[in-house]
């Protein structure tokens, strides 16, 4: 492959597109690996500029119906104490994000039904009439009906990662499925009129480079207005840990490099999507991890406004980068290192904008 890189890859047809990321993917060079990067960083400064947007995240929830082979939230984790937030404790987190200056907040949980239909949507509701916030919700797999009242209520945006295309890969590692395929989930929600966000786990042991390139494949496909990639961190308290893999040279390491690869290719199929710099690759790389994302396409960060007693309890892998810090220094953190790498704090809710 040519080390010239395309000012984006959506440009090429599609057997060139997939050819191109899996060359990528399997790239090695620290000199092209830079020139890949810089060049996603180009695009993403010419597609949405330079403002990172910040979006409070809320762990509503632990428990999980899932009993998914690499979370730690899994149902089978019978030593994990299991909370549920008071809509009160959520709207105040919601309050909170809109006086640290983010434009949205997001609500996460684990996979159930601990809260009712009504519940989100009057949380919802009160959010928006009460905040300036976009409200983002990352609840998993639910009936259409449900998804389809809470847009109705006023949500912006839905979380729901696919974590992996490789439906055999998938099916073992997360046997409990509400919808034939989590594609098929996405799909419902893209015709809700949500903007729809997913994303993947890379390094996950039985996960090959060809499988990540199909994902990075399937961003543009769908046309994704939000796309996480971290790498794969083991839970010790779960099946997938100290699992190897069969796949020899073809299994795609669980590494930061892989991941902020995930993040360049993603930012140059999709070029105007949101991507964060998440989590996971901070908690690998607690000096500099965000930043190595922020440098190669990445656009939004999510700092953690989950209440303390909570937050070391959501843990679906252990020792998060986010779990010692306060609402406030984390927020305040982020922020310095933001501008130090010469980037704006977002204003507003920091929507995609199509054109």
């Amino acid at each position: 492959m040519s080390a010239e890189l395309p000012v984006s890859l959506s440009e090429l047809p599609p057997d060139r597109r997939r050819a191109a990321i899996l060359a990528w993917l399997r790239e090695t060079d620290p000199q092209r690996l830079a020139a890949l990067f810089a060049a996603a960083d180009r695009v993403r400064r010419a597609r949405v500029g330079d403002a990172v947007h910040l979006r409070g995240l809320v762990e509503i929830s632990n428990i999980c119906r899932c009993d998914c082979l690499y979370c730690g939230l899994r149902a089978s984790n019978a030593a994990l104490p299991r909370y549920r937030m008071t809509s009160e404790e959520i709207l105040g987190c919601a309050a909170q994000a809109a006086a640290l200056g983010y434009g949205t907040v997001v609500l996460q949980a684990g996979e159930s039904e601990a809260f009712g239909v009504e519940e989100i949507a009057a949380l919802v509701r009160r959010i928006k009439a009460e905040t300036p916030l976009a409200v983002t919700l990352g609840l998993g797999e639910r009936p259409p009906e449900d998804w389809a009242a809470w847009k109705a209520a006023g949500a912006d945006r839905y979380l729901l990662r696919h974590e992996t295309s490789d439906t055999a890969l998938l099916r073992r590692l997360r046997p409990a499925h509400r919808y034939p395929s989590r594609i098929d989930a996405l799909r419902v929600l893209l015709s809700l009129g949500y903007e729809t966000g997913s994303g993947i786990m890379v390094g996950l042991p039985g996960q090959s480079y060809a499988s990540i390139a199909e994902d990075i494949m399937l961003f543009a496909d769908l046309d994704l207005d939000m796309i996480g990639v971290g790498p794969y961190i083991p839970h010790p308290a779960t099946p997938l840990a100290g699992a190897a893999s069969e796949l020899g040279a073809e299994q795609a390491p669980a590494t930061e490099t892989m991941a902020i690869k995930g993040v360049a290719l993603a930012r140059l199929v999709c070029p105007q999507a949101n991507i964060p710099a998440t989590t996971a690759v901070a908690t690998i790389n607690r000096v500099d991890g965000r930043e190595s994302a922020l440098l190669a396409g990445a656009n939004v960060v999510m700092p953690n406004l989950t209440p303390a007693r909570y937050r070391r309890l959501y843990e679906i892998y252990p020792e998060k980068a986010c779990d010692h810090e306060t609402a406030e220094h984390g927020g305040e953190a982020i922020k310095a290192r933001i501008r130090a790498l010469g980037r704006a704090i977002g204003t507003g809710p920091g929507a995609r904008v199509r054109r």
